[in-house]
């Protein structure tokens, strides 16, 4: 019976790539883990499993003093992805090394406690430049680790530099929560950048499914010149070979939980995982590897992230289409030349909805431009950054995290 149910959602040959990354097929996880591309590396220990458990208290117990009274999840650890990951990309070690947990605030339909801890890693800024704060997305079932090799190259440019990972992916929370929705996801999203950010202006970037989250997040928190009341904090987008044209994840969400988790731990799976890689690159000889398929796959393994997986599928997914339209602020569209995920048609299409957005081809570059191509990718969106429409306003220089911890060191010194 479960191998009818698979046939029946086989796609033709032709059709097949679009249809995996728009999530409309899953084909039992193959559409799902090729959205995931190279995603976060990790594999939990008993004491790490134990800690997670931790919690409950975390909200009120844990403590991290910042400029902006960021509470940090105390009892998080990094994932150890040359030990017990055996990965052995420095990049992804360094990236790691980085990653933090902070506790956001959520609707008790998401969390009883009123908090989620979301996990992220921060590149400062190596160098002052008039450039706005960027806040990015990795994609599908990914976590910050995906950015591990573009967040360096931003960083040396200028660029302050935040990789969140989406509620239930990633080295998130995933115990004591209620709800990993998509609504959920972007809901948390905001709440880090509350917390982190106290709110200040911030471009915004997603990669392929987390451009969906991004789409909303932007569409609901839109920046407006005029000085409305309900002015947002989104001053920017920029969308790495995206998905906002196709809503919901198609019979998926509708599957009986036996069923649907079925295709969830196939998604696990190593064969599955090296499958996606191998389609994510224009050269995969040279980035589909070991570590590759070690990193996309080894997160899943996580107490509580079927869990996750299933009440993301249950909930229907991101519904990005209506609101691609409403994105009024500047926005960059990079796209790889070879994708072969997403049709080309896409990119263009973000161009002619959006009303201020332009579109940048990554050439020699499959589906991950920030993987493949991490170095041009950068100089891409410093240049997008860097513009006189994204311009940060003074009252914004002088109150970003930045400015703000440099005027503490200078007081102190």
């Amino acid at each position: 019976e479960v191998v009818d149910v698979v046939a029946a959602w086989q796609v033709p040959t032709s059709s097949k790539l679009c249809s995996i990354c728009n999530m409309k097929a899953l084909q039992f996880a193959t559409t799902l883990s090729l959205t995931a591309t190279t995603a976060s590396a990790f594999v939990p220990s008993s004491s790490s499993c134990s800690k997670r458990k931790q919690h409950s208290a975390v909200s009120s117990t844990s403590a991290s003093a910042s400029t902006r009274g960021i509470q940090h999840d105390l009892t998080f650890t990094p994932p150890d992805t040359l030990g017990e990951g055996q990965i052995t990309e420095q990049l992804c070690a360094d990236a790691a090394e980085k990653m933090k947990r902070v506790m956001v605030p959520v609707s008790k339909d998401v969390s009883e406690t009123g908090y989620a801890g979301i996990s992220y890693i921060h590149w400062p800024a190596e160098r002052k430049t008039a450039t706005l704060p960027l806040l990015l997305v990795p994609g599908f079932d990914s976590s910050a680790l995906e950015l591990r090799r573009l967040g360096p190259q931003l960083a040396k440019l200028g660029v302050e530099t935040y990789v969140v990972d989406l509620l239930g992916w990633g080295f998130t929370q995933l115990d004591g929560i209620k709800s990993f929705s998509a609504d959920s996801k972007v809901e948390a999203l905001k709440g880090f950048w509350q917390v982190v950010g106290g709110n200040g202006e911030v471009v915004v970037g997603g990669c392929s499914l987390g451009g969906a989250s991004v789409i909303t997040l932007a569409a609901e928190n839109l920046y407006k010149a005029d000085g409305e009341e309900e002015n947002g904090f989104v001053r920017g987008t920029i969308l790495i070979d995206a998905q906002g044209f196709i809503d919901g994840i198609g019979p998926m969400s509708f599957l009986p939980s036996p069923v649907a988790r079925l295709g969830i731990k196939f998604l696990q799976s190593e064969g599955l995982r090296n499958q996606a890689s191998q389609m994510s690159y224009f050269n995969p000889e040279a980035y589909a590897t070991d570590d590759a398929m070690k990193i996309s796959r080894l997160h899943c393994v996580r107490d509580g992230w079927e869990d996750g997986m299933l009440s993301f599928m249950q909930s229907g997914g991101f519904k990005p289409k209506e609101r691609v339209a409403q994105i009024s602020v500047p926005s960059l569209i990079l796209w790889g030349r070879q994708d072969g995920i997403l049709e080309k048609e896409f990119a263009s299409k973000f161009v002619e909805t959006m009303e201020d957005a332009e579109l940048q081809w990554v050439e020699e570059c499959g589906h991950v431009p920030h993987l493949e191509q991490p170095e041009a990718v950068a100089q891409y969106i410093m240049d997008f950054l860097s513009s006189d429409k994204l311009r940060p306003n003074e009252d914004e220089k002088a109150n970003s995290p930045a400015n703000i911890l440099d005027g503490i060191l200078n007081f102190l010194n």
